[in-house]
């Protein structure tokens, strides 16, 4: 992910947008709209998967007025930075390099297994054309082993340059990548990557008061279940 720098107005900016968030203004969820089944658009052109279900429930819980935006991911924590939406719930893996820029959540997901969808089942990683989507872990951990690295800017895509032949398969999350298996000859590996440390929602470093809300709406959600039941109900993930 490219380093970001923060500008005064940017900073400024997000300032008032955590002030105006603690008083009760509407809170802008940004997401990305194109990676089923953590978020995507339905037939009625709205936001729609487990994020969009576990958004609505923290809002409730929070006691916040939410509305959903959507953004393309390459420029998602940009966006967030400048203050086109007030957090991030997108899928988004917490690491130590995104955590430079911005704040987390606690995790609403626990790590899972990234996966590869590839040509044949006998492709060896190592020594393939590996496709994941930019500014992604998967993106990162191929870049770290010293393999061959074709990046794209949507998912839909990477699954398309297998497909088309430009890769020989493409990481990515389990869930995201099982719906394909089986199609065009696509076979999911038995290999995979424990990478990640969780998906959590993103949020300004300024907006602390509205961290705490989101947080405490996550803990009080598997206090009671009813996140492992989303979870489960999705399969975005392992349960905790």
């Amino acid at each position: 992910m490219k380093k970001l720098i923060l500008t005064t107005a940017a900073l400024a900016l997000s300032a008032g947008l955590a002030i105006a968030a603690s008083h009760g203004a509407t809170v802008r969820l940004g997401t990305e709209g194109a990676y089923a089944p953590w978020n995507f658009i339905n037939d009625n052109g709205e936001v729609d998967g487990f994020e969009r279900e576990l958004g609505d429930e923290l809002c409730k819980r929070a006691e916040l007025t939410c509305e959903w935006v959507t953004n393309e991911w390459d420029s998602i924590i940009p966006n967030l930075v400048s203050g086109n939406y007030d957090a991030i719930i997108a899928g988004m893996s917490i690491t130590d390099e995104r955590d430079e820029v911005i704040d987390f959540t606690q995790a609403y997901t626990p790590p899972d297994p990234s996966s590869y969808l590839a040509t044949s089942a006998d492709v060896d990683v190592e020594s393939a054309v590996i496709a994941a989507q930019a500014a992604t872990i998967q993106a990162a951990f191929i870049a770290e082993q010293g393999w061959t690295l074709v990046e794209f800017a949507t998912p839909e895509e990477t699954v398309a340059a297998v497909r088309n032949g430009e890769a020989d398969a493409v990481l990515a999350d389990k869930a995201y990548l099982e719906p394909f298996a089986g199609q065009d000859g696509l076979v999911m590996l038995e290999r995979s990557e424990m990478i990640g440390g969780g998906v959590g929602m993103g949020l300004r470093e300024s907006d602390g008061e509205l961290r705490a809300k989101f947080d405490a709406a996550i803990q009080s959600m598997k206090d009671d279940g009813t996140l492992n039941t989303l979870i489960a109900k999705w399969e975005v993930a392992s349960t905790w």
